[in-house]
């Protein structure tokens, strides 16, 4: 296990988007008008300083999220990418993802991503309806989820993924059954998949409290979630996680360095970063963490994770994973400490319960079938039950 003050992930925030998703509560600002080239040139700086004062070693993964990070322009994706490369040691075997919104992704501009590094792209797909895509504020439309593909092909990327949605106003499980038909057919390695969360500050949200928005019901719901796991699971997509499937070798990298509790280095405008036991949140707004990288690193809030926090988000993130979580990879996070001396009890009374289950002769926790669909119980409690 690397030490905690070596993070081997980058995450870096593009915060611009063409327009914002109904749905949508990520720090994330519509494109028109903003300071772009600015910005490019803060996140350089808080690249050299998070460098200065946290040396990094070989890094293994980055991930560019946003916002769509494919609002760059060729030219300022190009200046983006080597700026990365300038500051961060890539290794040979670097998984570097990008997000990006289908329609936003033409053949220069792929050109540029590949030529720079990027070797992932994460397409928002969300669904393969139009009227749905356009209920939910999305503005691209089935034809460019096709073109997007062909062209990230065309350019030389295997390595994709699309996200699908579901639980959406209006979605019935035949319209799912077709989005999830039309997905398979792209045979892509890797497919996420989301239900919708109603959150504050969004539209989908004042709709929800004006009684406007109208959701399936829960049974509905669950009834979708069920059978995409099925048909991916037929596909040969393996469920390595509550929300992820992947061909073996495909899972993300990256993302599995937050199931596994890991550090990462989080730079740009509201990015979450988390090293040497220390989480920081950075500034939110475009010009505020501007004008904060040309007095230092631009942190909105930065605080020690105590170790009795940090093993309950060991215990919340890893259990996401289909694996489950090992006694002796807890252990050497947190030296001196047994998975079972901290949570013995409740890992007791989830497991008869039904929730979770043991492997490799006791020394693995992992989800059961039905833990799996009720996560967020087995997650729940393992809130501030530990003790310094």
């Amino acid at each position: 296990m690397r030490r905690l003050t070596a993070p081997r992930g980058v995450y870096i925030h593009i915060p611009f988007c063409t327009n914002k998703c109904h749905y949508c509560d990520f720090n994330s600002f519509v494109l028109k008008g903003q300071p772009v080239d600015d910005y490019l040139e803060a996140l350089e700086r808080e690249m050299a300083e998070t460098c200065n004062v946290m040396q990094p070693e070989l890094i293994d993964t980055v991930f560019v999220g946003g916002g769509t990070p494919t609002v760059l322009n060729p030219a300022q994706m190009t200046t983006f990418l080597e700026a990365v490369r300038r500051h961060f040691p890539l290794s040979e075997q670097v998984e570097f993802s990008m997000e990006a919104n289908p329609g936003t992704t033409d053949p220069d501009k792929l050109h540029a991503m590949r030529e720079g590094g990027v070797n992932r792209i994460s397409f928002g797909v969300q669904s393969f309806d139009n009227a749905l895509l356009e209920r939910i504020g999305r503005i691209h439309d089935v034809d460019d989820v096709y073109r997007s593909i062909d062209n990230a092909r065309a350019a030389g990327f295997d390595n994709l993924s699309i996200d699908l949605m579901f639980g959406l106003p209006g979605q019935t499980v035949a319209t799912l059954q077709d989005s999830v038909a039309r997905a398979l057919l792209l045979d892509l390695p890797h497919y996420s998949l989301y239900g919708l969360k109603v959150e504050e500050n969004t539209l989908f949200h004042r709709m929800y409290e004006r009684n406007e928005l109208p959701l399936p019901e829960e049974e509905e719901e669950l009834e979708m979630y069920l059978y995409i796991m099925e048909e991916l699971k037929r596909a040969g997509r393996r469920q390595y996680e509550i929300s992820n499937f992947a061909r073996p070798g495909y899972e993300s990298r990256h993302n599995t360095i937050y199931w596994r509790n890991e550090p990462y280095y989080g730079l740009g405008a509201g990015a979450h970063g988390y090293a040497g036991r220390l989480r920081h949140v950075n500034i939110k707004g475009v010009q505020p963490y501007i004008d904060a990288t040309r007095k230092g690193l631009p942190r909105l809030e930065s605080g020690k994770v105590s170790e009795a926090e940090a093993m309950e988000d060991f215990m919340m993130v890893g259990l996401r994973l289909l694996e489950g979580v090992s006694s002796a990879d807890f252990t050497r996070q947190f030296p001196g400490r047994s998975i079972e001396g901290q949570f013995g009890d409740i890992l007791m009374r989830l497991h008869d319960d039904g929730l979770l289950e043991t492997t490799d002769g006791g020394a693995r926790y992992r989800l059961t079938e039905q833990g799996v669909l009720l996560g967020n119980e087995v997650f729940g409690a393992f809130i501030s039950v530990t003790e310094d």
